[in-house]
């Protein structure tokens, strides 16, 4: 058993133990569950798929995702094997099989188990298995623990890295909005080739062993899907080997959950700590972030005093000089008009006391008396 499937099993099993409810979480108890009577599901014929990446421009425009950096109709990126992440919820890669002049393509995107593992691991159960065969997120409640990411049998659930602010999950619905209209999920009704076939998980099982059976040199004796992992809604069929089409044929045949109900029996002491552990962390968590926030808040209003009353320092030094620039002139124009006064006084006491000229003072100057 590999690191991924231990804490996959270890995880849905001591958060099923104790968070399992019926209905929304009917996939996180212990007992199994076959699944949603008439739920539905998508069959995937990669023998009928060519590799268009219509499905992945369906489900970009269908759920309003980011622009790829390269364009649907640029088939170069089907050189080397992708993965979904959170701005692809679905993703076309191809694989050349041992044997065939030609590549295989197939279409990966979220499986939506029966008993899905995402929702047994999720304490806050953000996941939902619906009754319509959709398992989809609600992300209002995610702690963002990822446990999901970990439990996950497919890889699938994605996480928004690159959001600096709550960032949450991301994963293929199955089109839940549309299902509720009474439309086909967008990558099943676009797909030129018919590669993709919605329809009731019962019918889909159905059709695709008639398929096998009538056509036993195209396809290998195995429905994907039908059984791996106590079943999921999407369904493969393959002409080739699942393991060389990237698929991990190793899973088994039970649900994450059924196989814990032997580990709770096992190790029920950590079956018990390990919520206890995580709720506790999840406890202490919420606690730091309510610490850092007062802390934010106290710091800003100390930084907000600070600077009120050095405003009002600026303000009383600013009117002080004001007051004293003020006093000051009043002084100089008053000595000015002081100093005007005195010297229009002068000039009017000099003016009184110039001797004023005798009348006929010029009498008997020279050569007047010829």
């Amino acid at each position: 058993m590999d690191r991924r499937r231990f804490l996959t099993l270890l995880g849905s099993a001591g958060l099923t133990a104790t968070v399992a409810t019926a209905g929304t979480a009917k996939a996180a108890s212990t007992g199994t569950f076959p699944g949603y009577k008439d739920s539905y599901g998508v069959l995937h014929d990669t023998t009928r798929c060519i590799g268009c990446r219509k499905c992945e421009q369906a489900c970009n425009e269908v759920n309003k995702l980011p622009a790829p950096k390269a364009k649907f109709d640029d088939l170069t990126v089907l050189e080397k094997t992708r993965r979904t992440d959170a701005d692809s919820w679905t993703v076309v890669n191809r694989y050349n099989a041992a044997g065939l002049d030609h590549p295989v393509f197939r279409k990966q995107q979220c499986n939506h188990c029966l008993e899905p593992a995402c929702a047994s691991a999720c304490f806050v159960k953000a996941f939902t298995k619906n009754p319509d065969g959709s398992v989809t997120y609600d992300g209002s409640l995610c702690v963002g623990c990822r446990y999901c990411m970990v439990a996950c049998p497919f890889n699938v659930p994605a996480f928004q890295y690159a959001e600096a602010f709550d960032p949450l999950i991301q994963k293929c619905t199955m089109c839940h909005p549309r299902l509720a209209e009474g439309k086909l999920p967008g990558c099943v009704e676009i797909c030129p080739k018919e590669a993709l076939t919605f329809g009731r998980r019962k019918d889909l099982v159905r059709i695709a062993h008639d398929r096998i059976r009538q056509n036993p040199g195209r396809y290998i004796d195995h429905v994907y899907g039908e059984q791996e992992m106590g079943g999921t809604a999407w369904m493969y069929l393959s002409g080739v080997p699942f393991s060389a089409t990237g698929m991990n044929e190793e899973l088994g045949t039970k649900s994450a959950p059924e196989y814990t109900a032997g580990a709770l029996g096992a190790v029920p002491m950590v079956v018990g700590i390990w919520p206890i552990l995580l709720t506790g962390a999840y406890a202490i968590t919420k606690r730091k972030e309510k610490i850092a926030a007062e802390e934010q808040a106290e710091a800003v209003k100390q930084a907000v005093a600070a600077s009120r009353a050095e405003a009002d320092d600026k303000l009383k030094a600013a009117l002080a000089k004001a007051d004293k620039d003020k006093e000051a002139a009043v002084t100089r124009e008053v000595k000015k008009a002081v100093d005007e006064a005195r010297k229009t006084f002068e000039e009017e006491l000099a003016a009184k006391e110039q001797p004023e000229a005798p009348e006929g003072d010029d009498a008997g100057k020279p050569g007047e008396d010829a």
